[in-house]
């Protein structure tokens, strides 16, 4: 009897400055936003949310751990693997990101483009090709 084992995957957490009260700009580029839970002047405490199936959470920042903007610069890059990275980053240019890459295939076998969203975060949108 086969048994089913249930798939390892990747859930950053990026950081958002305390105080934020708008992620639409996840949600404008194709984001889906499972739950977000507030704070009582309805600051966003934690949301999690996927975009084609991978999932991430935005969390108010806490304890020693810092957002880009707070940071002076990037904490990590987000890599997610999409079927069309064209359509990906012109969403989230038109959502409000801005382009560090345009998108370029490259000869290790990558179709990639990169940006930076509002609250600092880079993502590097690519596909293997």
């Amino acid at each position: 009897m086969a048994t089913s084992i249930e798939p390892t995957y990747f859930a950053p957490e990026l950081h958002i400055p305390k105080g934020t009260f708008n992620i639409d700009f996840y949600k404008e580029f194709g984001a889906i936003e499972h739950f977000c839970f507030r704070n009582d002047d309805d600051s966003i405490h934690v949301a999690e949310l996927e975009i084609n199936g991978a999932i991430f959470h935005l969390h108010e920042t806490m304890r020693d751990a810092l957002e880009p903007i707070r940071a002076k610069g990037v904490t990590t890059i987000i890599g997610l693997f999409v079927p069309d990275v064209k359509e990906i980053m012109t969403k989230a240019i038109n959502a409000g990101a801005t382009e560090i890459n345009p998108v370029e295939d490259h000869e290790y076998g990558y179709r990639q483009g990169m940006f930076k969203d509002p609250f600092g975060h880079l993502w590097q949108i690519q596909k293997k090709i």
